[in-house]
């Protein structure tokens, strides 16, 4: 074997590693988008949580005999908080089942003329209006960079180099009841 021989070797044994270390950081990056986009998800999230209790004592006030209703918001909050951090599913599930709840809440609103015209409750009611827009632009945030990280996992040759250091395909946040799906409607 002459040297010009083992030039072009080495030359395309280089270029096989900088393709290979260009694919790895392309996949580090996908993961980190997921992360951080999932990260966005759980501010919004948190944000609804703390408005909740607010919104619970006004409707209390007026409302004081719908306990049931006002309870079940409060339990539907709590196992959305409790879910185990990383499980997208069990926190879509838990998170749909709020929203399902804080319906049911503006639904029983409708029936206290005083409450509805409360400026408090008012201001809670359009606060959460905002948090549910800004959760729906968050999650489609994290299922775009979640398909652009399970594409560079499934995607030969980058499926190469993600089974062997350990990426995996992420979760996408979805919402499986369609009636989930709605964002509470608010009526004056």
């Amino acid at each position: 074997m002459g040297v010009i021989e083992l030039i072009i070797i080495l030359v395309v044994i280089a270029v096989l590693v900088f393709y290979g270390i260009a694919i790895f950081n392309g996949l580090v990056k996908a993961r980190q988008m997921v992360e951080e986009a999932w990260s966005g998800i759980d501010v919004q999230l948190k944000r609804r949580a703390d408005l909740i209790p607010n919104l619970i004592e006004t409707v209390k006030g007026y409302a004081a005999h719908e306990s049931d209703t006002l309870a079940e918001v409060t339990r539907m909050r709590t196992a959305a908080q409790n879910v185990a951090p990383g499980d997208v599913a069990g926190r879509a599930v838990a998170e749909g089942m709020l929203s399902q709840a804080l319906g049911r809440l503006m639904a029983v609103a409708e029936a206290y003329p005083d409450l509805k015209a409360n400026e408090n409750f008012v201001e809670l009611q359009e606060t959460l209006g905002t948090l549910e827009h800004e959760i729906q632009m968050s999650r489609r945030y994290y299922n775009g960079a979640t398909r652009d990280m399970n594409v560079r996992v499934e995607s030969f040759p980058s499926n190469l180099i993600a089974n062997n250091f350990g990426f995996r395909k992420a979760e996408y946040f979805e919402i499986e009841d369609p009636q989930d799906r709605a964002v509470p409607q608010v009526k004056f």
